[in-house]
């Protein structure tokens, strides 16, 4: 998911670049000549092992290609792989070894699939992400993508033929939408030289050493100029296998601030904005002025499964007892802080799942809402022994409940959350400290490393995801496990594992959808994390660019760029 979240390291050491200008798209410039797309986000690194940022995989999607990716449409269909192996078609097997089920599938890889230097992309490219992905002293955000895959053995004739074995008999096996390749002809040399040193990998890699370098990219665009905390430019990539792109330059423009987007979208600094850019409440407004100006956008909306939410830090004193965490939960009105914002085109979150996916409910028999009810949080607070002192605050045993609560500095949106949320919780007597921070720092450090009190920010993904990554106890990051995993909060009910870990072998979708249900139950019962609200993608395009689809779901639409084309 999020992601939906790493540090950038050394990029900037050897960057000596020169910035970006362009004339206009969407107005009398060339067709398809140069598209510049302005975003709000920074990106943490360029090494797709061990980015988590939505940012990063935004610009990865347009520069790197995997076995398979999820189309606009939540359909998975074949990149760098010939074909999905299934049960079906018989490239897939289900085989018993050592007592117990698993899976094998046949990958072969395009035969002119080659990364940006000319070399050939093959299994072993695979094989070599997997061996850096699972080093204790490597930080990846997803490592139970690389983790369910127990070896890979290539045909020692083609090497764009393999057979991977799973782990596990699991029915997702072949969703392959985190598994990464790396170019081993570059990335051997600075993991073989560093992996014994924490993080040493990150720093030295190519990607961090060279992030111009053709050869780390295999996708339709390679990264041509990067100028830290400006811009990113990409340019076609002439050993690209599929169709050569259409867009002849693509430029991300980082504007940091979110009001300054529009500004320079009307300026032409940059041609669109992507759905990485905008707030909602930005887009909703500008959407009126491009009606009552007749300005030259279209400003698409799009329902998505991000879901914007609030972590606590499980490890807090004040935030371990479970009913702390449901009366913050319900004294927070969020139905109302949806409709005030988002004017109720964003739906208010009950869990984690989606209304688009196919395993979400709201079945009261498996779903707690916990409604807003300020009576109800004081009398959890009460019973939890939290008291009101003269001040109006809470203590308990001579201590101030008060935390601190942290986002992405910039995002006006969640700023005014923030706002709204800290004035509900003074109401019932906590006091919340406002913490924001870069991007960059948030997620490459504070939320990494869990140094926080209250964290919010969105998790995207694909529909029927199994949340290992996100809540399984196996994915809490820590210092042992070089800060692995995305269970930032630090969720560790063994039943939650258990149903995560049955959930990923049923092949029966029935029971499937059970299992997903009673995870959904386990969820809302604990209150892990504070539900917000169901995010849709906004972005703003020229009425020329064509074959643009924002999908709603983790793996961008940047997925399929050379399918643009400026009209």
């Amino acid at each position: 998911m999020k992601k939906l979240n790493l540090i950038g390291f050394a990029l900037a050491l050897s960057l000596s670049l020169v910035g970006c200008t362009g004339k206009r798209n969407a107005g009398s410039g060339p067709k398809n000549t140069e598209l510049k797309i302005g975003t709000s986000q920074e990106f943490e690194t360029l090494n797709p092992l061990i980015m988590t940022m939505s940012q990063t995989s935004y610009m990865y999607h347009m520069s790197g290609r995997k076995l398979v990716h999820m189309d606009a449409d939540a359909k998975w269909y074949p990149q760098l792989a010939k074909e999905i192996p299934t049960l079906e078609n018989g490239k897939a097997k289900v085989i018993t070894a050592g007592g117990k089920k698993k899976i094998t599938a046949d990958w072969e890889i395009v035969e002119n699939a080659k990364w940006g230097d000319g070399t050939p992309v093959t299994c072993h490219d695979f094989a070599m992400a997997r061996t850096i992905a699972m080093s204790p002293n490597v930080s990846v955000g997803d490592k139970e993508s690389y983790a369910t895959i127990e070896k890979i053995d290539i045909d020692a004739k083609n090497p764009k033929k393999c057979t991977f074995t799973y782990t596990k008999a699991r029915w997702d096996f072949y969703m392959h939408g985190t598994f990464y390749p790396v170019p081993k002809h570059l990335e051997e040399e600075p993991f073989k030289k560093f992996s014994a040193q924490k993080e040493g990998y990150e720093k030295n890699s190519v990607f961090t050493k060279q992030p111009t370098n053709p050869g780390l990219y295999n996708g339709p665009y390679l990264i041509s100029e990067l100028k830290l905390g400006d811009h990113v430019t990409f340019s076609p990539n002439p050993h690209f296998y599929g169709p050569k792109p259409h867009i002849q330059k693509v430029i991300i423009k980082l504007i940091p601030n979110t009001a300054a987007l529009e500004a320079n979208l009307r300026s032409g600094t940059v041609d669109m904005i992507s759905t990485l850019g905008l707030s909602f409440d930005q887009a909703l407004a500008f959407e009126k002025k491009v009606s009552a100006e007749k300005l030259p956008y279209v400003v698409t909306f799009t329902p998505g499964i991000t879901y914007e939410h609030i972590d606590f830090n499980l490890d807090h004193p004040f935030l371990k007892d479970a009913r702390v965490r449901r009366a913050m939960i319900q004294a927070i009105d969020r139905e109302s802080l949806t409709k005030s914002i988002f004017e109720g085109k964003q739906e208010f979150a009950v869990h984690f799942v989606s209304p688009k996916d196919p395993w979400f409910t709201r079945d009261e028999k498996y779903v707690h809402g916990f409604k807003f009810s300020k009576r109800e949080a004081e009398k959890l607070l009460a019973e939890a022994g939290w008291k009101k002192g003269e001040d109006g605050y809470l203590y308990k045993d001579n201590k101030k409940f008060s935390v601190n609560f942290g986002t992405t500095a910039g995002n006006k949106v969640r700023e005014l959350v923030q706002v709204y949320l800290q004035d509900q919780w003074k109401q019932v007597g906590i006091e919340v400290n406002i913490k924001n921070e870069p991007a960059r720092v948030f997620f490459g450090e504070t939320t990494k490393k869990r140094k926080f009190d209250l964290a919010m920010y969105a998790w995207v993904s694909s529909p029927e995801n199994t949340p290992r990554s996100t809540l399984h106890s196996t994915s809490i990051p820590s210092a042992k496990n070089g800060y692995s995993g995305q269970n930032q909060p630090g969720w560790n009910d063994p039943n939650v594992d258990k149903t995560i870990d049955a959930l990923e072998v049923e092949f029966d979708p029935k029971k499937r959808l059970e299992l997903a249900w009673q995870l959904q139950k386990l969820y809302t019962e604990d209150a892990p994390v504070i539900p917000l609200y169901y995010r849709s993608d906004v972005s703003v395009i020229p009425p020329n660019l064509k074959n643009y689809r924002p999908p709603g779901h983790q793996f961008h639409e940047t997925g399929k760029i050379e399918e643009w084309n400026l009209e």
